[in-house]
Order: C-alpha cells, then structure tokens, then sequence
C-alpha cells in the first residue's frame, strides 16, 4: 500500500471519529436541554399545586451555566451537570458484554450527565469544605439510548441499554427517582471518634469560612462504582 493510500485509510479514520463523536455531543446537548425543560414544568406544576400555601417548602431552579442546572428543595441541591467530552465504557464494564455493543461497538461511545447531591447550607453558608455525592451518572449513545449507573432508586441493568431509549417519560422518571433517593439519603451524624477533636483555629473560623465539613455520610463507608469508563 502506497502512502498516499494510507493517509487516505488514516483521514477517513479520523474523519468517521470526530462526526461520531460530535453527533453524541449534540445529542447529549439535547438531553440536557430536556432536563432543564422538564424541571421547570415539574417546577410549575409544584407551584400550582402549592400556591397560596403558607408552609410551601422552596422548590426551586437556577440555570447554572449551558452545561450546569442545579434543583434546590427542603435542605437539598441537585446538581446536573453534563461533560463536554464523549467517553468510552472500559472493556473490563458488563455493558461492553452485551450483543447490543458486540453488534455494533460505536453504540458503546456516549456522552454523560453526571447527578451531584449537596446540602443546600454548604452553598449558604459558603462551607467550601463540605461534601457532596454523585448519586448516578446517565450516559448517551448515538442511538439515542441510556444506562445508568447509581445508587439505588438511580441505577438500572446494564443489559437494558439496548431498550431505553431517551424519552420525555424516560427524562422525567430519572429526576423523580434522584429526588427520591436526595429525601431518603439522610445526614446521618458521623462516629463520635471521626469528630471528638476540633482545633482551636477552626472553632474560631466564622461560619462562612469554617473547616469543619459536613457531609451526608461523613465518616462513613460509601460504595463506589466498580467500573469506570474511558475519556475519549
């Protein structure tokens, strides 16, 4: 092969790539608006429901950035936030065993929207160096189908990849099972030996500037996620 022909079989390489990897990206981008439109009817529904209430607890929205959204209600934040690059499942991930990748390894490339929990004071107060979770990170194909890796209500079986596709519904029932699971996750006071020294510079912190940190599970064992996936 001459090497003219090989920098062509090398362009079309590059080439098939990148438009893969930027049709995920544009439909990862789409998703994300979805997210945000559908937050801000369930917003509106919760408004009308509640209105003229006098004990309404805040649910509220803030459009962070293209990439960011955060959900604020009772003495919760969720954060939804999507990563600009497109990532691959490692090979050793149970997704990448299934006929529906074998069949078609370009289904396994996908954009992500990650799904941050905080407590709604650590950004009051300013308290820098509390804690937030990831409670589930939802990953996009080119086919326009989902999977879910998280924590209980969140996550879902790997082999459903090949029938959840992205859907209004599909959109909807993800944000109604994270802030589900933000309810049920309660902040749990950590073991008394993790917090029974304080030093006298952190006692004389302000609130604002404290270092003492605050978490949900602080202190606690928090299962990770056992398989990664690949930045591509």
């Amino acid at each position: 092969m001459n090497e003219i022909s090989l920098n062509a079989d090398l362009f079309e390489v590059m080439r098939k790539k990148a438009l893969l990897k930027q049709d995920i990206y544009r439909k990862t981008l789409n998703t994300f608006q979805q997210f945000k439109n559908i937050i801000l009817e369930m917003l509106a529904e919760y408004q009308e429901k509640y209105n003229g209430t006098r004990e309404i607890v805040p649910f509220e929205f803030r459009d962070r950035s293209e990439f960011e959204l955060e959900v604020k209600f009772g003495g919760d934040v969720l954060i939804f936030m999507m990563h600009t690059n497109i990532f691959e499942f490692s090979r050793m991930h149970e997704v990448m065993k299934t006929s529906y990748i074998r069949e078609d390894t370009e289904r396994s490339y996908c954009g992500v929207i990650n799904i941050y929990n905080f407590l709604a004071d650590s950004f009051r107060y300013n308290r820098v160096n509390d804690v937030g979770y990831m409670i589930g990170r939802v990953f996009i194909n080119k086919d326009m189908h989902y999977f879910i890796e998280g924590k209980r209500e969140i996550g879902m079986l790997y082999y459903n990849f090949a029938t959840s596709e992205v859907t209004k519904e599909a959109i909807r029932a993800i944000i109604d099972s994270a802030i589900r699971y933000t309810i049920n996750f309660d902040l749990l006071t950590p073991p008394y030996e993790d917090v029974k020294q304080v030093s006298v510079y952190d006692m004389q912190s302000s609130l604002e500037n404290q270092k003492i940190p605050t978490g949900k599970r602080l202190g606690f064992r928090f299962q990770a996620d056992h398989d990664e996936f690949v930045e591509s």
